[in-house]
């Protein structure tokens, strides 16, 4: 009884502290800045100029058709049947584009992580079928050079919250840069291929854990899916089952060529 109160009570404090720092610094939306009812709420404008993505999309790069067909959960692109990738599954909340891009840049480099609880319980809902029986969440890693400029590494901080929604075990470091590789933006395809080819590896500690294991691999964004094709080329060299990419946003093309 008496732990019963003192959890109510611990509740109602925390709701008052939460509605004061709301009086002090009014909650804003993420995008654009306005007043909001929430901390980590969008407009009602900037939600609905998202594209989010859903079905019918690709089973494989999760990019959203530019027809209408019948959803259909086995359905493959064209893309994905011509060049399987690396990974099984990969999944996006929504496209990158004008309206997302300012929203992502500022939470990547902008030191704004007030939007990482929001953008994880978006992800996890667009990733819900591939997380539902993952063994570990791993995070696209930063070279370490770049991560003390940067001081966070997005993905780590993304994948933190997802396994706490979800109550999956997260390995944020199990995944390492072992070459640094110049900034891919305005790269094409082939050459970010190129960049990252051999440039990211398995941690030594987590080698073990990752044979036979189902691993969902965090990003922030899928431009090329040559970082992804990367990450889930080195877990399967070590024996991972399967690799599964969630990113909170990815470039889409009227006619996907990720792979």
């Amino acid at each position: 009884m008496a732990e019963n109160i003192m959890s109510a009570l611990a509740g109602i404090v925390r709701y008052g502290a939460g509605r004061l720092l709301d009086l002090l610094l009014p909650p804003r939306c993420l995008a654009s800045g306005e007043i909001v009812d929430r901390q980590g709420q969008l407009s009602p404008q900037i939600w609905r100029e998202l594209d989010f993505i859903t079905a019918p999309l690709c089973n494989c790069c999760g990019g959203p058709f530019p027809y209408r067909i019948a959803a259909d959960p086995a359905q493959i692109c064209p893309a994905c049947i011509a060049r399987p990738p690396g990974w099984h599954r990969a999944r996006a909340v929504f496209a990158y584009d004008a309206h997302s891009r300012p929203m992502i840049l500022t939470f990547k480099h902008g030191d704004r992580l007030e939007g990482a609880p929001a953008f994880a319980r978006w992800m996890a809902r667009a990733g819900a079928e591939i997380l539902e029986d993952t063994d570990y969440i791993v995070a696209v890693p930063l070279h370490w050079q770049r991560l003390l400029q940067r001081r966070y590494n997005q993905s780590a901080v993304l994948a933190t919250h997802i396994g706490r929604l979800t109550g999956k075990p997260v390995i944020a470091d199990m995944l390492r840069r072992v070459r640094s590789t110049p900034p891919l933006k305005g790269m094409n395809r082939t050459a970010r291929y190129r960049q990252l080819k051999g440039a990211i590896a398995i941690a030594p500690q987590y080698e073990d854990a990752v044979a036979g294991a189902r691993i969902t691999v965090i990003d922030d964004v899928m431009t090329s899916g040559a970082t992804a094709e990367s990450c889930a080329r080195a877990l399967t060299a070590l024996g991972a089952v399967r690799v599964d990419i969630l990113t909170l946003a990815r470039v889409v093309r009227p006619v996907d060529t990720f792979v």
